[in-house]
């Protein structure tokens, strides 16, 4: 377990223009492109979730496979709860969620907070429920793609219906016992 200090658990940053993201899994790496301009506040909180490491251990929770797949909740149930309610305000709708965008789920409006999606298909359909992607994979997609979606929706579906309560009240250790074949972050790290 990464012990973070509290001070880099809440620090509001500011992201740079365009950075990027590697996610190390158990599949492989993937490379995600930030484009600040796309959405400034979701950027701004994936560059302080990814700085305060809140990724580094998580379960690809809700894979679809065709679909998306999703993230974002802490292995540490401590950790995940202190970011659960920590909402930030939507962003304008601009670019489209296609195939390889990334962009943050929530339940309401102005309430994203740490889960994230990486779109699988061209999801653009979702645009006018204000999803707005804040990057794009532009490496790894293929990794992605392998995830493993055998377990669906029933393994962390359900934001709008409270069926994800368990993940966070239980962790890694709920979700390694309950959907042990769920794959990882390993790390996450904002590189060159």
């Amino acid at each position: 377990m990464v012990i973070v200090p509290l001070l880099l658990l809440f620090a509001q940053l500011t992201a740079p223009a365009d950075f990027n993201v590697r996610l190390d899994t158990s599949k492989g790496p993937m490379v995600i492109a930030v484009h600040r301009a796309w959405a400034p506040r979701g950027a701004d909180r994936f560059f302080e979730l990814v700085t305060a490491k809140y990724f580094d251990d998580t379960r690809f929770f809700r894979v679809v496979r065709g679909q998306w797949a999703q993230f974002g909740i802490a292995g540490d149930p401590k950790v995940a709860t202190a970011w659960r309610t920590r909402a930030i305000p939507d962003d304008p709708r601009g670019q489209s969620v296609t195939r390889g965008r990334v962009a943050f789920a929530f339940k309401d409006p102005d309430g994203r907070t740490t889960q994230i999606y990486i779109s699988l298909r061209d999801n653009s359909y979702q645009d006018d429920q204000g999803f707005v992607p804040f990057g794009e994979v532009v490496e790894g997609m293929d990794v992605a793609d392998a995830l493993y979606s055998e377990y669906g929706e029933n393994s962390g579906g359900g934001i709008r219906a409270g069926h994800q309560d368990p993940l966070f009240a239980g962790g890694n250790a709920y979700i390694d016992r309950e959907y042990p074949r769920l794959d990882r972050i390993i790390r996450a790290a904002v590189v060159q």
